[in-house]
């Protein structure tokens, strides 16, 4: 099987290097095309120099780029990959976009008689680079079925949502779940700080209860040492969220919570966080 690899971010390049270790001939495209020459120096496969070259001739084509209008950049014109994939081709849209997005993708692809799915990822760098990726994806069940080879190489969890556009909306159900949970564990790891409260007892004591999470577990040591480094950048939850709140209007419904942490992401913006951790929400309460 020959894939094709856009998008060579922080998620995206060690992705596409786990399908070429893993067997699969790939070929990548990035718009700073040295990152690509440097990805086929670590990992073998091709580079292209437009995402047409890269689809041509690929059995799957995935995309992994920062939001709508990434996406559309790469998929039409005379150089997006709409111009050269095959019939039967699946292409597969790693990026965290709109739900909107995902449905038109589909159509224009199904229309080149080929298959389309939506699949945007949860773990962040450290999971990608780990191949433990989660996969949320909509769209054509006989292509998430046959791409499962493919995906299972930086996937470690793979659930079809649905018809096109469910993965998308699975991904915002994700990001406002996470919002409420970062925000709660920044309070009370500021009350446990002003109390003087040991915070590796206290968590150990915590955690394994109703009260424990993901967060909980893998981040309240840099939040508490005020290191923001770790993951996924606030500029990129706070676009997730927009995503979120826009699809919430669309369906008539309120989010208070969700639009609250949005507007506390843009403070820490405003602070110079836009590229911390998600988890600096406390940095914000402590400069408070």
């Amino acid at each position: 099987m020959k894939c094709a690899f856009i998008g060579l971010g922080v998620m995206g390049y060690p992705m596409a290097g786990h399908l070429q270790r893993n067997g699969f001939a790939t070929t990548v495209y990035n718009r700073t095309t040295a990152k690509a020459k440097q990805w086929v120096k670590d990992y073998g496969g091709d580079y292209a120099e437009t995402p047409r070259e890269a689809a041509a001739g690929a059995d799957v084509v995935m995309v992994c780029v920062g939001n709508d209008e990434d996406v559309r950049s790469v998929f039409y014109g005379d150089d997006g990959l709409l111009a050269s994939i095959a019939e039967n081709t699946i292409v597969i849209d790693h990026t965290t976009a709109s739900a909107e997005l995902a449905r038109e993708l589909s159509d224009e692809v199904h229309n080149r008689v080929a298959f389309f799915l939506d699949a945007p990822v949860s773990g962040g760098q450290q999971g990608a680079e780990n191949g433990v990726l989660t996969a949320m994806i909509g769209g054509d069940r006989d292509a998430f079925d046959d791409a499962q080879a493919a995906l299972k190489c930086y996937c470690k969890t793979r659930e079809y949502m649905g018809p096109a556009g469910h993965g998308q909306l699975a991904k915002m159900v994700n990001q406002i779940c996470i919002a409420g949970v970062v925000q709660g564990l920044s309070e009370g790891l500021q009350l446990a700080r002003k109390v003087g409260l040991d915070a590796d007892t206290l968590i150990r004591a915590i955690s394994q209860g109703a009260a424990g999470s993901w967060q909980m577990q893998n981040r309240y040591q840099t939040m508490w040492q005020g290191h923001y480094e770790h993951g996924f950048a606030v500029d990129w939850m706070r676009k997730d969220l927009k995503i979120a709140l826009e699809e919430a209007d669309r369906n008539g419904l309120s989010m208070p919570l969700t639009a609250l942490v949005d507007q506390f992401y843009a403070e820490v913006q405003q602070m110079g966080g836009s590229r911390w951790d998600t988890s600096s929400l406390l940095a914000r309460l402590e400069k408070k």
